[in-house]
């Protein structure tokens, strides 16, 4: 009998759920209804997968992005589940045909866009099924309070009313605060539900906020020290996106972009781009990234400030979904709060500003803060017990020297004043260098006793000094296209000496902390990676489907040559095992006879006539499968298209059944000549190692032959 356990090693390939994974699985079951609080990478469509795997009926899954669905049904299919989705990209006959195999239990999961639910016509088609499940989700859309309502998710709880008989409704999401957890309870009219928050804190995820003098220049030399990677820059405006995917492009940095105001064609090319590594960088505004199922993300860096911590979290924890580190940077200057300011003035009802302007300068605090940013991120969502120290951001990981700057703040402040308030930082630093320009001298600013009071700092300077009195709101920036300097009333208690000002900076930052990385051979890493992107181009699926990077990190790391050790890795299920497993066991296995690497006794090395090999193996149905087709007369090739397996697997499925005494043909691996050259190679060779044969053999030769001779030759 099927269990959760054993579903989540034949179609995940892990030995054990993840916090929390358990507890929702087994409430879901009982028939409970469930909202899950797990961070990104938590597994938290594994909570609604798992069950409707034994549920009698269908599960129906909500969720927000239809270019993401594709990729999720994908990810699902080359798992071994059958699984469809249900949105304005299919054509209504099609939408029919999915809801009618849905019915004919064809299909266990069924993804649906929300918007699907305000049709009548889709609500008369769904209620045909045998619905077990609803899961939702990034179930905070459904709140006005959330950072990215729909509408169209305030329909869910009708259409679960519409139905024959009311399913188990499981909402999920990864940021919510207390307000958006009650709003989602009564806006999914959910029952009673077990509520689970397993915590927002993502140990693997390393955070720092830097404060460049040029933030491009900063971008530029990091994505220099992380070539190769995959990662997301976001930026506040289109503009600035379409700026900066230009002059990475330019620098040798592929690069592309993502935003509401890019024709739909293009959006969707670029984000195929780079879900199927074509590019590793892409540069987009907010509008990218919801349900963005891509595991190998490996850094965000936010270009411009967001306007929330709730915004900012659930954009960089799209980076380590698979569990390895992965590093969140911000960039972050005084002009981020103009920009963020004149967004929300602009694009919010009145009635929502006051709340967004103290999400905002709850994000300054964050960007200014020098404790450790991971526990003020945590308390942010409620965790009160957060550890004060993580050691593993950049505030923990660096020494804070403070600087008292009273004297030039003071300086500054009546600068401003004396100018009238009407003027941006330019200028102020200009007067208070002594700047000989026409302006300056036109303005009579001259004349000024603050004019050349600080002519022995650089303008660099003064404008630092200028941005941390804005983010710590002694001043205020006013105004967008030309921002202007206000005095706060902190500054007038500044001004006559009753508070003192202090500046603090990070000396000799440290890296993200490694600590608990697996330790993989990067070498054998990048030819796992090849076969991988030549494997997904075969599939059509997107890279990490076939095996993440974590999954590949710990195949480098084990060195796993045969099918029994290679499920013992995080990752590898049975479904991928007998459809790829052959294909990166020969790989590592070739690697390290190449490379002399020990491999343990106890593994099998798998090369016929070896001494002390293992007995032959036991010829399991799937074996048995390939050899029945093969006993019809089909060729390697044919059973493996019918069977939809690599042309390797079949043939080591029928090498398998040659060592246990089951008749094959040799023309299926070899011609007479090549048998013959075969043979010779062993000779001189031996028999101990399959690279050395290679090397000594023609390039048409492959080493299915080779495993065939030798096999043969053992038998007689």
């Amino acid at each position: 009998m099927d269990t959760p356990q054993s579903l989540l090693k034949r179609y995940f390939g892990y030995d054990a759920f993840r916090p929390g994974q358990r507890e929702v699985i087994d409430h879901i079951l009982n028939g409970e209804d469930v909202l899950a609080v797990m961070p990104t990478g938590a597994g938290k469509s594994v909570c609604y997968q798992i069950p409707s795997l034994l549920f009698q009926g269908v599960t129906i899954v909500i969720s927000p992005l239809i270019s993401l669905m594709k990729d999720q049904v994908d990810a699902l299919s080359q798992a071994g589940i059958h699984a469809a989705y249900v949105n304005s990209s299919l054509s209504p006959d099609r939408q029919d045909a999915v809801l009618e195999n849905a019915e004919n239990g064809k299909y266990k999961i069924v993804y649906v866009a929300p918007e699907r639910l305000e049709t009548d016509a889709f609500r008369a088609l769904i209620g045909k099924l045998d619905v077990s499940m609803v899961a939702v989700d990034e179930a905070h859309c459904v709140s006005q309070w959330g950072h990215d309502f729909r509408p169209s998710y305030t329909k869910i709880a009708e259409m679960t009313a519409l139905l024959p008989s009311r399913p188990v409704v499981a909402a999920f999401t990864a940021t919510a605060t207390p307000h958006v957890r009650e709003d989602i309870t009564r806006l999914l009219k959910l029952r009673r539900p077990f509520a689970l928050t397993t915590g927002f804190n993502r140990e693997n995820l390393y955070f720092e906020v830097e404060k460049p003098r040029n933030k491009t220049d900063a971008l530029l030399e990091y994505l220099e020290k992380n070539q190769g990677k995959s990662g997301i820059v976001y930026a506040s405006t289109r503009k600035t996106v379409d700026s900066l995917c230009q002059r990475l492009n330019g620098s040798g940095h592929p690069a592309a972009r993502y935003h509401a105001g890019i024709p739909e064609a293009e959006r969707a090319k670029n984000q195929d781009d780079f879900i199927y590594d074509r590019v590793n960088v892409m540069v987009a505004t907010n509008a990218f990234g919801m349900g963005i199922d891509k595991s190998n993300i490996s850094f965000v860096v936010h270009y411009n400030m967001p306007q929330s911590i709730e915004s900012y979290y659930q954009e960089a924890g799209r980076v380590g979904r698979d569990g390895g580190k992965a590093e969140c940077i911000l960039y972050y200057s005084a002009s981020d709060i103009v920009t963020n300011k004149f967004l929300i003035e602009n694009g919010a009802n009145d009635s929502d500003k006051a709340v967004n302007f103290q999400k905002l300068n709850d994000m300054v605090d964050y960007c200014n803060t020098d404790k450790c940013l991971r526990s003020y991120i945590l308390k942010y969502f409620g965790e009160q017990n957060a550890k004060e120290r993580c050691e593993n951001c950049g505030n923990c990981n660096s020494r804070v020297e403070s600087t008292d700057i009273t004297v030039e703040s003071q300086k500054i402040m009546s600068c401003i004043a004396r100018m009238g308030e009407r003027f941006g930082t330019g200028m102020v630093a200009g007067v208070l260098r002594g700047g000989n320009t026409r302006k300056i001298r036109e303005m009579a600013f001259d004349r000024l006793s603050t004019f050349g009071i600080m002519k022995e700092y650089s303008a660099e300077t003064i404008r630092e000094i200028i941005s941390f009195l804005v983010a710590d709101r002694y001043l205020e920036l006013r105004g967008d296209q030309y921002p202007v300097l206000k005095l706060t009333p902190c500054a007038r208690d500044v001004l006559r000496g009753g508070k003192t000002v202090s500046i603090k900076r990070a000396i000799r930052k440290q890296g993200a902390n490694q600590s608990g990385a697996v330790h993989a051979d990067e070498k054998l890493f990048e030819i796992l990676r090849r076969i991988r992107s030549r494997l997904a181009q075969e599939e059509g699926v997107p890279p990490f489907v076939i095996f993440s990077d974590a999954t590949l990190r710990e195949m480098c790391a084990a060195y796993p040559i045969d099918r029994e050790s290679l499920l013992r890795i995080p990752g590898v299920g049975r479904v991928k095992l007998e459809k790829f497993g052959d294909l990166f066991t020969e790989a590592i296995r070739n690697y390290a006879e190449e490379n002399k690497i020990p491999i343990p006794q106890d593994i099998s090395v798998g090369i016929p006539g070896k001494k002390d090999r293992k007995a032959p193996e036991a010829v399991g149905d799937t074996k048995k499968e390939s050899y029945r087709l093969y006993q019809s007369g089909l060729g390697i090739d044919e059973i493996a298209k019918k069977r939809g397996l690599a042309p390797n697997t079949v043939e080591n499925h029928l090498l398998g059944c040659l060592r246990n005494g089951m008749p094959v043909d040799a023309g299926l691996f070899v011609t007479e000549e090549e048998e013959r050259l075969i043979a010779e190679a062993v000779k001189r060779c031996g028999r101990d190692r399959l690279k050395p044969i290679k090397e000594a053999l023609p390039e048409t030769i492959s080493y299915g032959a080779i495993r065939y001779v030798l096999c043969k030759s053992t038998r007689e």
